[in-house]
């Protein structure tokens, strides 16, 4: 996916309510997506200072765990999806180590995607981890689209 591409993706992406039973609502989207293609993925979704969601499906591992975390965190930081953040990081020669930021605490590897909401900006984060950076990224994204389709557009 080219920069543009996830520019215009994450343009649409826009809830027009996010709470506590909504990020219920998206991990068991997020949940089922997964086990019905039975992928060994983490699920995380959190705002900047609480853990609202988070699941480990067979096959995961403890290293997605700290992967979800890193990838959250860049995703919160930059408001942005991780993906979008490497893919702008790569085209320019940036690293997160220019902006101060430690490869404990962040990665601009793709799987987390920002959850906007209209009126609100960014309120929290939704962050696969287990598969190649672009399919974690594709898959929250196909849950964020089901999540809007089922609350309407914002």
């Amino acid at each position: 996916m080219d920069i543009t591409e996830l520019e215009a993706e994450y343009a649409t992406l826009t809830l027009p309510r996010f709470d506590e039973l909504a990020a219920l609502r998206l991990g068991q989207i997020l949940v089922d997506l997964a086990l019905a293609e039975d992928l060994p993925v983490v699920i995380d979704i959190r705002t900047p200072d609480r853990t609202l969601f988070h699941a480990g499906l067979p096959g995961s591992a403890p290293l997605n765990d700290r992967w979800a975390r890193r990838k959250s965190n860049t995703a919160l930081m930059f408001q942005l999806p991780s993906l979008l953040v490497g893919q702008r990081n790569a085209a320019g020669g940036e690293t997160l180590a220019r902006h101060g930021l430690t490869a404990e605490d962040f990665a601009d590897a793709g799987g987390a995607v920002p959850i906007r909401v209209a009126g609100a900006g960014v309120v929290a984060v939704a962050t696969v981890s287990g598969l190649p950076q672009v399919e974690d990224h594709r898959l929250v994204v196909r849950g964020l689209r089901a999540l809007i389709e089922a609350t309407g557009p914002s």
